[in-house]
């Protein structure tokens, strides 16, 4: 007999974090259960562009909080501010140009480490687990660098490392770089696109699912009419002086938490090459995993084959430490 779908339940709560403002948090737990221990609690930290939306859509009825709560989870994934539903800095408020770039990498491992106090305080645990994707491969890398007695396990998904390989197009801007980009849906599908042959791109994205996900995006940020939304510049200034200059944004040898690296085959974005160029760097983990997983770009979460990742991070989430008796 098929097992029982469990119910799940699902919150957006609000917290207030200065100087930056509300920053929104969604939560996806069982029905029913409000204590978990650490190894059962995780926190997703979107990338650069986009805010965590795409952790909870439910593309073909299911999300990817929605696969973990099922197996037990009390799962959360944030937006950092400037960001998805989290409240607008002034500063997005005046033409771009008018500022400097904000919520560089350490400002968005700052509010991280903010959300993942006010988990374990809600929770009363010690540690939590973290999946970053893209850039919030960085982010919650350098939130681990520096306090590791707060992070249980350390899943990297699409990590974004030296761009100075020949086959990887640096980040380029021309003129000012401002406060903040704007960017649209167009350019958004050609990007996912991008790298793809067109047997490749054939049915990559099940029908629908782009516009479902672009729809919830832009509608978080209603001054774009539903076309466009706006991406804060901080993310841009760090990849101008750090990745690309080979200039690592966090030390991987500083990290001493269980960790998986898993990437798609055919990310145009963070290259394989990037997965396994960094790993190695992980001397101090006490045990890791390097995954390059089948027929998957840089937002594999939101295609066909997104259930072999979803498997491949859940089954590091839940197995056991290897050890020398371990049978199985």
């Amino acid at each position: 007999m098929p097992q029982r779908k469990p119910d799940l339940v699902g919150e957006d709560l609000s917290f207030s974090l200065a100087p930056w403002g509300r920053i929104h948090v969604r939560n996806k737990r069982p029905a029913g259960q409000d204590r978990f221990t650490s190894d059962r609690i995780v926190i997703f930290q979107h990338g650069a562009t986009y805010g965590c939306e795409a952790f909870d859509l439910p593309f073909g009825g299911l999300s990817w909080m929605d696969y973990v709560a099922a197996h037990g989870f009390d799962c959360y994934a944030l937006d950092l501010p400037g960001y998805g539903r989290s409240e607008r800095p002034p500063q997005m408020d005046e033409p771009a140009e008018s500022n400097p770039p904000f919520m560089r990498t350490r400002d968005a491992a700052q509010c991280l480490g903010a959300i993942v106090d006010l988990v374990r305080a809600r929770r009363q645990v010690e540690r939590v687990c973290l999946v970053g994707w893209s850039w919030g491969t960085a982010i919650t890398s350098l939130y681990a660098q520096n306090h590791a007695d707060r992070v249980e396990r350390l899943a990297l998904y699409a990590p974004v490392w030296d761009r100075r390989d020949p086959g990887t197009s640096p980040i380029q801007v021309a003129g000012k770089l401002g406060s903040y980009r704007t960017v649209d849906r167009e350019a958004t599908l050609k990007r996912r696109l991008g790298g793809l042959d067109a047997t490749q791109s054939t049915g990559i994205i099940p029908h629908g699912w782009f516009d479902q996900w672009w729809k919830a995006v832009a509608a978080t940020d209603p001054r774009g009419g539903g076309n466009t939304i706006r991406a804060p510049n901080g993310v841009v200034q760090d990849s101008l002086e750090y990745t690309n200059v080979g200039r690592p944004l966090y030390d991987p040898a500083a990290i001493v938490v269980p960790l998986l690296v898993v990437v798609g085959e055919w990310d145009n974005d963070t290259p394989v090459y990037m997965a396994e160029t960094v790993f190695p760097k992980f001397t101090r983990a006490p045990w890791k995993r390097l995954a390059v997983v089948s027929g998957g770009t840089h937002a594999m979460l939101m295609e066909k084959n997104r259930m072999l990742l979803f498997r491949t991070v859940q089954q590091f989430l839940e197995e056991p430490p290897p050890g020398p008796d371990a049978l199985a």
